[in-house]
């Protein structure tokens, strides 16, 4: 049995992964890595959150996205897309709780509805509005998911960036 992640690299591009993670159509992002040809040496394959209580945070962040849980051990929980294409995110079990401001987060867009009614959304199923700092001007909105690790809400929607893009 071949290396599952050495397999994700193989059939597409790992820059359209991590497009198709991030929340771009499958159209945009092949159209943004045209040209592109070729194995690369790396492959974004895996997002992994520390979590004082994992399951939970993995069931959020299915509910958010729209994913599943697709493996799991007794104490850590992988998530992905039905469909397996794209990076998944996996949350670890550790004793501490988060602690500061996150050095990476997830941006994410409303598909299908309007991103006001994708915050009402994520506000309703446990996310919190946070103050990191952004200042009143911005164009995304801050949220914290259950154990206080940030995300943005985009203002454009997955539809008006591709348009704007077309």
């Amino acid at each position: 049995m071949g290396d599952p992640i050495a397999e994700r690299c193989d059939h597409r591009p790992p820059c359209l992964s991590a497009a198709l993670f991030l929340g771009v159509t499958r159209s945009l992002a092949r159209l943004a890595w045209i040209g592109h040809y070729g194995r690369v040496p790396s492959c974004f394959a895996v997002l992994c959150i520390d979590s004082v209580d994992p399951k939970p945070l993995a069931l959020f962040w299915c509910d958010v996205l729209g994913w599943s849980i697709v493996d799991q051990d007794e104490t850590d929980f992988s998530i992905g897309p039905a469909d397996d294409v794209g990076p998944r995110i996996d949350f670890l079990a550790v004793p501490e709780a988060k602690a500061g401001k996150n050095r990476l987060h997830i941006d994410l867009r409303a598909d299908g509805c309007t991103t006001a009614e994708e915050l009402d959304r994520l506000l309703a199923r446990g996310a919190r509005r946070v103050d990191v700092g952004q200042g009143p001007d911005v164009t995304w909105v801050v949220l914290a998911d259950p154990e206080g690790n940030e995300f943005c809400l985009l203002s454009r929607t997955v539809q008006q960036f591709a348009a704007e893009e077309a």
